[in-house]
């Protein structure tokens, strides 16, 4: 059991690290389209502000870990089921370059894992409910299917408004002048977004982690620890300081891989990006993602960029934004959340059935 338990910590970490070159991808597409810095400087500077980030605050990881689904049906195999789910969209939807949601698929695959762990309950999904204590929403509702929708629209109306009143502001600059000052912001803003990210996506996978170790607990399955593994022992529900480095880093490192087919998507093939765009844009997403980061809310950096992006582009005309990509990308987002709780629910039954 212990080996078990360690092998999908092992696998959280493997989502976690392509994770971090699925949608770290993302912060980055518009720095290196628009030529501020090159794909290995972007990588570099990305990966360590998701560091930063990484290790600030654990209320998404809470949210992940004990706010969506009831935990007494939450096995090491549902787990497992989940984070296999997660990987296996996260790298076909890599393979095809559109940029989806790593949250959303990490989501699903637990709802589903769930589902089937409970044979069917579905009262086990907590689709909406009101914490006690803090007397704030929580549940699949308003923590991440209403976000999922309210999110990208946000991103596209801020980020035309932001784009708008910049276009304003320097309508009588030189054409080198805006790019010399916005091409030096942009490395401010690509920094703020790196570190956004790390706010948001790396706490899922700690409060997975946290999850695992807190079911193994509350099972008894780790009832008998050797000395040095002590440090596994989770009687209650925490994200412990290791779980935040260990996480951060890997994400770092998944950073370090880069992402080019996501990049060539959001920053060559949905629309053509200048330096004073590609600043809109990241100050949008960015500013988005911290807020929600702040409330607990495990909001897509996927979808909040690419809305951010379809919003500032939508500035210089509407046929500017190539639609027919944008539309891929929206069947990709529309289905994450659905086929990979499929995926995870049969996944979870098949594992059921073994001894």
């Amino acid at each position: 059991m212990l080996f078990l338990i360690l092998g999908v910590i092992l696998v959280a970490l493997v989502f976690e690290y392509i994770n971090g070159f699925h949608d770290t991808a993302n912060s980055i597409a518009t720095t290196v389209s628009t030529k501020v810095l090159t794909p290995r400087q972007a990588i570099v500077w990305a990966a360590s502000f998701n560091l930063i980030g990484a290790l600030w605050g654990t209320a998404v990881a809470t949210t992940i870990g004990k706010g969506l689904v009831d935990t007494q049906f939450v096995t090491t195999q549902t787990i497992l089921s989940a984070l296999l789910a997660a990987i296996v969209w996260n790298l076909l939807t890599w393979w095809l370059g559109l940029p989806s949601s790593s949250s959303h698929a990490l989501i699903g695959g637990l709802c589903g894992g769930t589902l089937a762990s409970a044979h069917g309950q579905w009262s086990v999904i907590h689709w909406s409910l009101i914490n006690p204590v803090t007397h704030a929403a929580e549940g699949l509702w308003p923590k991440v299917v209403l976000p999922m929708f309210t999110s990208p629209v946000l991103g596209i109306i801020l980020g035309f408004l932001i784009m708008g009143l910049l276009t304003l502001l320097i309508h009588s600059w030189r054409p080198r002048l805006i790019n010399t000052v916005f091409g030096k912001l942009q490395i401010v803003s690509a920094g703020v977004m790196g570190f956004s990210h790390g706010t948001n996506d790396a706490q899922k996978t700690m409060g997975i982690i946290a999850l695992i170790l807190f079911s193994a607990t509350k099972t008894n399955a780790l009832a008998q620890l050797p000395s040095w593994l002590q440090f596994l022992y989770t009687p209650e529900f925490k994200v412990a300081l290791w779980v935040k480095v260990t996480c951060a880093l890997t994400m770092a490192a998944g950073t370090a891989a880069g992402g080019w087919r996501i990049i060539r998507t959001l920053g060559h093939k949905m629309v053509r990006l200048q330096p004073v765009h590609g600043f809109a844009a990241e100050t949008t997403a960015a500013s988005i993602i911290l807020l929600a980061s702040n409330w607990g809310i495990p909001v897509s950096t996927t979808h909040v960029i690419s809305a951010s992006i379809m919003g500032v582009g939508a500035t210089k005309r509407l046929s500017a934004v190539k639609w027919g990509i944008v539309g891929r990308m929206v069947w990709a987002w529309v289905l994450t959340i659905p086929v990979t709780a499929v995926l995870a629910y049969w996944v979870e039954r098949v594992l059921l059935l073994l001894p």
